[in-house]
């Protein structure tokens, strides 16, 4: 997978480069700035978080666009906010691609708000569960939570793919289409474990 975001925000790739590297996910982000410009900026980046002033260890490539070209093919310029000059800013895009080479997720933040970069590696963690099991993810899912069975499959169909048991939930309408199964990485307890140390009900 490949996480391509402007680049008014790099720190948060850059502090969480072992959670993405983890996820087999690379990054790179997006600067309406020149290639030269880049080489302080970065340095910046680096000093911030007390590493190397080398361009060499950003963990990350920057594309140049000073054009704003591919900026504005991507729909990232922000018509609101301008630069000094009375251009348009780029907006604090993500666009998460597959390894299929296709748009799994795009998100759009205004230039004034910071991204959730929690809220992006959560999401990226629903994509890869998404794509390799039957089940999607609920509001407000995290990792080693419920999952919900995709109406693809039956309930019995659902019970010999998951062994860890399904649950079927019983709604006003009765349509038996809300049904939760453990996250289906984990053992249980793996999952047990995993929400005592998140702090989280198992």
């Amino acid at each position: 997978s490949a996480c391509l975001g402007s680049s008014r925000c790099v720190l948060g790739p850059q502090e969480l480069h072992r959670d993405f590297s983890s996820r087999g996910v690379k990054c790179a982000a997006l600067s309406c700035n020149d290639t030269a410009s880049h080489t302080g900026w970065v340095a910046d980046i680096l000093a911030f978080q007390q590493l190397a002033p080398a361009v060499a260890d950003l963990s990350f490539p920057i594309i140049a666009d000073p054009q704003r070209e591919l900026a504005h093919k991507l729909g990232m310029l922000d018509e609101v906010a301008k630069d000094a000059a009375g251009l348009p800013m780029t907006c604090r895009a993500v666009f998460i691609i597959g390894p299929d080479k296709k748009l799994k997720l795009s998100l759009l933040y205004p230039a004034s708000t910071g991204r959730n970069f929690a809220e992006i590696l959560r999401v990226i963690d629903s994509l890869q569960l998404t794509a390799k099991y039957s089940v999607a993810t609920p509001a407000n899912w995290n990792t080693g939570d419920k999952c919900m069975v995709l109406p693809s499959l039956s309930t019995d169909e659902a019970r010999q793919k998951f062994p860890r048991g399904v649950e079927v939930l019983s709604p006003p309408s009765r349509k038996p289409y809300l049904r939760f199964t453990p996250d289906p990485r984990f053992s249980s307890a793996a999952s047990s474990c995993l929400a005592k140390c998140l702090g989280r009900a198992p």
